[in-house]
This record gives C-alpha cells, sequence and structure tokens, in this order.
C-alpha cells in the first residue's frame, strides 16, 4: 500500500498527493457540509501543513463563515464541480482533502464525529465514534 493519499475530481483536472499521515479524520454534521454535500455530513482527512500536500491544477475558491464563525475556503474542480480540499483562513497550515475524493476512498478512517449538535434525525453515524457538539479544539478549529 502506497503511504501517499492521492486524490482529486472527478475529471482528473484538480489533483492532490499527501506525503505525510492524515492528524484528524471526521465526519462532519455542520449546516455547511450538509448544504454542500446534499446530504447529512461531509468526511475529511485534515493534513498538517500545506507544504506536504501537492496539487496539480487550478481549483475555483468559495469562502464562508462556518460554525465556528471562522472562514473556511472551499476548493472545487472548475470544470466538473467537485469539491476536492479545504483550508481555513484561521488556521493557514491545515489542509483538509473530502474523503470521496481519495483515489482510495478505504483509506478513510474516521474517528470522530462534529458538530453532532446540527446532526439530523436520518443521518446516523457509527455509535463507536466520538461524538462532539461542535469542533473539539485541535488542528481543524
Amino acid at each position: 500500500m502506497s503511504t501517499l493519499y492521492t486524490g482529486g475530481c472527478a475529471c482528473g483536472a484538480v489533483r492532490y498527493e499527501a506525503k505525510a499521515a492524515p492528524i484528524f479524520e471526521n465526519h462532519c454534521q455542520c449546516r455547511d457540509c450538509q448544504k454542500r454535500s446534499g446530504t447529512g455530513h461531509q468526511s475529511y482527512l485534515t493534513f498538517p501543513s500545506r507544504a506536504d500536500v501537492k496539487i496539480t491544477g487550478t481549483a475555483t475558491d468559495w469562502r464562508i463563515a462556518g460554525d465556528s464563525g471562522n472562514d473556511n475556503i472551499h476548493s472545487f474542480c472548475p470544470v466538473c464541480g467537485t469539491p476536492v480540499y479545504l483550508t481555513f483562513a484561521a488556521m493557514p497550515e491545515p489542509i483538509a482533502v473530502y474523503a470521496g475524493s481519495l483515489d482510495d476512498p478505504g483509506r478513510f478512517k474516521p474517528t470522530v464525529v462534529t458538530y453532532g449538535i446540527r446532526a439530523l434525525p436520518w443521518d446516523k453515524m457509527d455509535t463507536a465514534l466520538t461524538t462532539f457538539e461542535k469542533m473539539p479544539p485541535g488542528p481543524a478549529s
């Protein structure tokens, strides 16, 4: 198995390759993630440093205040519209990729659920995962 985490958009115009292991893997149930996904949550792998994630192609950015009040910068493919990665205005180093954008989505190993306070009754999470009402202090808060 490769130590690299690779992935990208559906059409291949935007690709990434992460050299480091993720420091945070979560399902997020905030309203922003619900609206953008069209379902009850989004799933992410957060890497510690943008310098460890090589991005090829040019993504389009969309900036919005998350539930925390801080701006999240969502980057997606301008050709096919696939969400590819997420950065945080308040924390310039970490970068999160969407679990569904991985070439091997089976590598995603969530450990927590964030913004459980916004959970929709029909979007059931694994009860073995630690659920936080909001974002816990740490890499992507």
